[in-house]
């Protein structure tokens, strides 16, 4: 039986994206430089072939492959979760295997998604993966994209599975995030998604990290958000929370959507690991990314060297 103590997962480990070759393959080279510069710049992992990942848009080989790149990328100085949630418990148990066969330190893992499930199916897709795999889990609520919600009482279940270990909350529902914290917080690591909107006052309540887009462009704030809240420097905190809320404002405005954004904002500072997002998804039209580099520059980022933005 696997908890929160055995594990020492902390700090800053952002969602990265997965770059594209112009011809339209994973850019493997990118991912490995986007990596290798945070995790220079202070994060303390990494989460590959995630929402930010656009892993709905992968091969199942695609999705495979990212964890053998990551983990060389990353080598031993941070913590490699890896996304393996498929709609099936066979295909993400498939996907978790090769995944931990890889280097893979963590799965995260959705609930399966489209249909809408009871509690007792979302409780026996768990048990099932967990049973198959030996990988520790780290569960994923994102109801918004997934449909199916891991609520407070559910986590209460999940967190009694012998490898479920952390939690990935990402609801952008602070009510439920802090609930969910109060809820499994003694069994489970707890990491906030959303930190762009309230990473400082998660981390401040209990939080062991954050797992978020935002620190791919965003240097050294998206990651110095979770750093300064950790170290008790409020000032700083609160200034980086001001930024991190108007970039996410900024990144879904004008008809933009957050990981396109991501990707263009990253090409627009001189940042690896951006590039076109992968259909259905589109890239940014002229406009938009006329909208978004002004913007960008009202934050204080400009050049390939932005400023750090702190801020607001």
């Amino acid at each position: 039986m696997m908890d929160r103590n055995d594990f020492d997962w902390h700090g800053p480990m952002p969602a990265v994206t997965t770059p594209f070759t112009t011809a339209g393959g994973v850019d493997h080279d990118a991912l490995a430089a986007n990596i290798d510069r945070l995790m220079g710049e202070g994060a303390t992992g990494v989460l590959v072939g995630g929402c930010t990942g656009e892993f709905w848009a992968l091969t199942h080989d695609e999705r495979v492959a990212l964890t053998a790149v990551a983990r060389e990328a990353l080598a031993a100085r941070g913590t490699l979760i890896v996304a393996t949630g498929a709609a099936t418990a066979a295909e993400t148990i498939v996907l978790t295997r090769a995944a931990e066969r890889n280097g893979a330190d963590v799965a995260l893992v959705l609930p399966s998604y489209f249909i809408a499930l009871t509690p007792d199916e979302i409780v026996a897709h768990y048990r099932e993966v967990g049973a198959a795999c030996g990988l520790p889990l780290m569960l994923y609520n994102i109801p918004g994209n997934a449909g199916n919600a891991l609520t407070p009482d559910i986590l209460d279940r999940l967190a009694e599975l012998p490898t479920v270990v952390a939690l990935k909350e990402s609801s952008g529902d602070w009510n439920n995030f802090y609930a969910s914290l109060l809820r499994v917080g003694d069994r489970l690591r707890v990491f906030c998604g959303p930190s762009s909107l309230f990473g400082v006052p998660a981390m401040l309540a209990g939080a062991d990290g954050t797992i978020d887009c935002f620190p791919n462009m965003w240097r050294p704030g998206g990651l110095e958000l979770c750093h300064a809240a950790k170290r008790g420097d409020l000032e700083a905190a609160h200034a980086l929370q001001r930024t991190g809320q108007r970039l996410t404002k900024l990144f879904t405005s004008d008809g933009m959507s957050l990981y396109p954004a991501t990707k263009a904002a990253m090409d627009l500072l001189g940042l690896p690991g951006g590039g076109r997002p992968r259909g259905p998804l589109q890239p940014l039209t002229k406009a938009q990314m006329a909208h978004l580099e002004r913007g960008l520059a009202d934050l204080g980022f400009g050049g390939s060297v932005p400023a750090t933005a702190i801020s607001a």
